[in-house]
């Protein structure tokens, strides 16, 4: 397969898009053979489709990362630890519910700092996509080049984010205030104990936070892969001469 015809480019990624098995995409291929106008590489193909998802990740970690990206969105937002409830509800009660609020407000704030981290690692996991990963993507389900990318990002995602998170948590002595609480009331008899290690928690939940978003950008490409164009998707997602 050497050229494929750049008027017709757009069945070809369509198809690619949407999932089809590797002996649909080369019969449909073999159907646009010969002759071309402006011809287009399978070189330039697979560039398309990294380029398709470099943009998709961007904007999922773009949105993420802005100001209230994660604390007024409730898909992402970070609430106070689940397993730490009882202890919103006993501050809450007593007055303090104030004090909760701007905790989680900075949990957020922390997340939304870390996220700025995320794109350069997601790139380079990207650019490194090898052909079996590209076609694993290709015919995997709605969520595969999510998938791909946990399995390739989270180690590095969670060395990146937790000391930044760490770090925000400390200004406002969160981390100090959390873990004096939970302490406090795990001392409690017959309570069940809660786990005070608010940095592990706050990265673990930017970070999913951060997936949900990418995750949703994934469907965006799939569902509309004309949608992200630059010159070079302009020629391989088939704008119509």
């Amino acid at each position: 397969m050497d050229k494929i015809k750049s008027g017709k480019g757009w069945m070809v990624c369509i198809i690619l898009l949407v999932g089809c098995t590797q002996q649909q995409f080369s019969q449909t291929v073999g159907d646009l053979l010969g002759s071309a106008n402006t011809p287009l590489t399978t070189e330039e193909v697979g560039r398309g489709l990294k380029e398709a998802l470099i943009n998709g990740i961007s904007k999922g970690a773009g949105k993420a990362s802005a100001l209230d990206g994660y604390f007024l969105n409730p898909k992402i937002k970070i609430p106070f630890p689940p397993e730490a409830k009882k202890v919103e509800n006993t501050l809450r009660d007593i007055g303090l519910g104030g004090e909760v609020d701007k905790f989680i407000k900075t949990l957020n704030r922390g997340a939304e700092e870390a996220a700025k981290e995320a794109k350069p690692i997601f790139v380079a996991a990207i650019k490194s996509m090898t052909i079996e990963d590209a076609w694993g993507i290709l015919k995997g389900e709605q969520d595969a080049a999510t998938q791909y990318l946990k399995r390739t990002t989270s180690t590095q995602l969670t060395q990146k984010f937790q000391p930044i998170i760490h770090n925000a948590l400390q200004k406002v002595s969160a981390t100090k205030y959390y873990g004096d609480l939970v302490t406090r009331y795990n001392k409690i008899p017959l309570v069940k104990k809660v786990n005070p290690d608010l940095d592990a928690y706050a990265t673990e939940k930017a970070i999913d936070g951060l997936f949900l978003l990418i995750a949703e950008e994934e469907a965006n490409i799939r569902a509309n892969p004309v949608a992200r164009t630059t010159e070079l998707l302009k020629k391989v997602f088939g704008q119509r001469n």
